[in-house]
């Protein structure tokens, strides 16, 4: 659908920026009422008292800390003032409930939290004349402490630790947290020696500043192998190639050997151990060998068929190589996608800290109602409000996948500017900003959709997931084989609509179109280059992925040599294990932006192959290292007497390209 005065073509043509015009603006503004929903349900919460609560404390008995509070109809001692009373104390703060991980302890409002632990109730009884500050039950007079009856379950646990109030949120917190040993042995349930869990966190402390300078350095090694992966990435391919026809060879001779071995040696050995055995055993025996001529021959015909695979696709794997040549120059020309990383994380991390927010208010929003077991008061959603942490948690995975695909927009909106650009000394002076104009301007529908199509499918399979560990240890092999099967089938489906989604993108920053019909034209172009596309997906993934392992592996080497000065090795285990999470999560944020070049680069490339062909009129587009690629698979062609151009013409009413600029630069 287009919009702005403007319709949408009914003929495919590949006019690359031209024409813009608003994307799927329905699914666009259905997006803003999602969001509009969000933003109700943190109102409704604020409205109804559930943030003040979170922010500011309850007591068991309905009570907001530091507020006028109004009775609750069946609930005894609520309809409290509480403005003097602004902290929130726990009877006893180390019960705590290790299913629900959440303190059981009444809780009361207090004006000042424990100073000084009180080992007695005659120090309770002078803390409260001295302080003003009541630490037993609002019913008991505080002068009387040690001689009322109800002290033992009305009154803190003796003795009462010294605490300090949690900042923000006012929760009176013990200094000593020992009492929360055994919620943090559940939560770190790894370590059974908490000696050696003291040295550990002794080594962290020990080391932050050496953790902070490594995480620095796998983020500045990620953003140089982006620009010199150019360089060596024909290195990588070619010694990724031999180490897979080498370790094939390998061990399909390993077995062939093992198969000889035992005809050889084996039946005389076995025709010894043959006559003590009984049956059952004795075909066993004579199986292994059978077993050993399958698994030699299976190996020799998957060896067969990788090498003649390497064989007739070592020119697509030329093709990898050059992608990634032109990958790395659009790095150079484009020096602000190495800040999509940065920004997209900024951006998800803003949304989910208002998220779980948000779902911390709607904990302590809805109907006071008492619990049975401890008769202590609790908030819950009742009726038709319970669905709203269902969409809440919806919006969680919408959103946070529309923001994933506006990153995707942007890097290809920007990839396609510098491709389609022929003299490149003209590109805009900020293809990344003018990217993202575009597609607050004309393509938030279309990314709106796209990623509410990834929500489909995600949402079931999080379900499925938590069906299987809710039933873990109780479910049959059936049910369990069959929920495994449903949740990699959806992870399967997830990310072909991923890699679809991504070169939908890519067709929409070129031609302006719905996602629908830009997911149709390029699903087109990639089933027309099937071959092209497992090449570049199985050389080019795994290639990233040692880009990967090596930035993790140089910051591990440089984290050993830093924290060499530490003799005690086991120190060394937490702050190495930081370390490399951090440099590989960095590695994998930034070489997939990198992944996402190269997936644009060859959409458009494989769109330039097919409708232009070099002659005047039709001029490529493609960088001089592509160029260099469709000549000599032309060369070769005609060597092999095949008589034709592998690249197609445009038929008549095709694109119209502009023509070679002059003055053009192959950059």
């Amino acid at each position: 659908m287009g919009c702005c005065g403007s319709a949408e073509r009914t003929k495919r043509e590949w006019r690359p920026l031209e024409d813009r015009s608003c994307t799927d603006l329905p699914w666009f503004l259905l997006f803003t009422l999602f969001c509009v929903g969000m933003g109700s349900i943190c109102g409704f919460t604020v409205v109804t008292g559930g943030a003040a609560r979170l922010v500011f404390g309850y007591d068991s008995y309905g009570n907001t800390c530091g507020r006028r509070n109004e009775r609750i109809e069946g609930v005894k001692l609520s309809g409290l003032d509480h403005t003097d009373r602004k902290f929130v104390f726990f009877l006893d703060p180390c019960n705590i409930d290790l299913v629900q991980r959440k303190i059981k302890s009444m809780a009361l409002c207090v004006s000042l939290c424990p100073t000084e632990e009180l080992k007695t109730y005659q120090d309770l009884r002078r803390f409260a004349m001295i302080n003003g500050s009541e630490l037993c039950s609002y019913e008991l007079p505080a002068h009387d402490y040690p001689a009322q009856t109800e002290r033992f379950s009305r009154c803190p646990k003796l003795p009462v630790p010294r605490s300090k109030p949690l900042p923000v949120f006012n929760r009176c917190t013990p200094v000593d947290v020992s009492c929360y040993a055994k919620f943090a042995e559940a939560v770190v349930t790894f370590v059974g020696d908490s000696s050696v869990l003291h040295r550990l966190i002794a080594g962290v402390a020990a080391s932050k500043e050496i953790i902070i300078g490594l995480c620095v350095l796998a983020l500045a090694l990620s953003m140089i192998l982006m620009v010199i992966i150019r360089y060596i990435s024909a290195v990588l391919v070619w010694i990724l190639t031999s180490l897979v026809v080498l370790g094939s060879l390998a061990g399909t001779s390993v077995l062939w050997w093992l198969y000889i071995d035992y005809r050889l040696y084996g039946n005389d050995t076995s025709s010894k151990v043959l006559k003590d055995l009984k049956e059952e055993p004795k075909e066993e025996l004579r199986d292994s060998g059978q077993a050993l001529l399958v698994y030699a021959a299976s190996a020799t015909v998957f060896t067969i068929i990788l090498l003649l695979l390497m064989l007739f696709m070592r020119k697509r794997v030329a093709l990898t190589i050059a992608l990634f040549h032109v990958a790395g120059k659009v790095f150079i020309h484009l020096p602000l996608l190495t800040l999509q990383p940065f920004v997209t994380f900024l951006a998800l991390l803003l949304f989910w800290i208002y998220w779980i927010l948000v779902l911390l208010f709607l904990g302590t929003t809805g109907n006071p109602e008492q619990n049975e077991e401890t008769g202590l008061t609790e908030f819950r959603l009742t009726g038709s409000l319970q669905y709203l942490t269902w969409y809440h948690a919806v919006g969680l995975v919408w959103i946070s996948e529309f923001i994933l695909a506006c990153q995707q927009m942007t890097v290809a909106g920007a990839v396609v500017t510098y491709y389609f650009t022929r003299d490149k000394n003209r590109l805009p002076v900020t293809p990344i900003l003018s990217s993202v104009l575009r597609l607050v301007r004309y393509h938030l529908g279309t990314v709106a959709k796209g990623s509410f199509i990834i929500t489909l499918v995600k949402i079931p399979r999080l379900i499925l997931m938590y069906i299987h560990n809710q039933l873990k240890g109780r479910e049959n092999v059936c049910a369990r084989c069959l929920l495994k099967s449903c949740i990699c089938c959806l992870w399967c489906l997830e990310k072909c609509l991923n890699y679809l989604n991504q070169n939908a993108y890519a067709a929409t920053a070129i031609n302006s179109t719905s996602f629908c019909t830009s997911a149709r034209d390029a699903f087109v172009i990639l089933v027309e280059n099937a071959l092209r596309v497992a090449t570049i997906n199985a050389v080019g993934d795994f290639v990233l992925f040692l880009g990967k392992v090596l930035i993790m592996t140089c910051t591990a080497f440089a984290g050993v040599l830093l924290l060499n000065y530490q003799r005690d090795y086991a120190e060394w285990l937490l702050p190495l294990i930081i370390v490399c999470l951090f440099s590989f999560l960095v590695a994998h944020c930034f070489l997939s932006i990198f992944e996402i070049v190269v997936d644009v680069l060859f959409l458009c490339f494989a769109i330039d192959t097919k409708y232009n062909d070099g002659t005047p009129g039709k001029e490529f587009f493609m960088d001089k290292a592509l160029m260099e690629f469709v000549e000599s698979s032309r060369r070769l062609e005609r060597s092999g007497g095949r008589g034709r151009s592998r690249v197609k013409e445009a038929p008549s009413e095709g694109a119209e390209m502009k023509p070679m600029a002059p003055g053009t630069s192959s950059a």
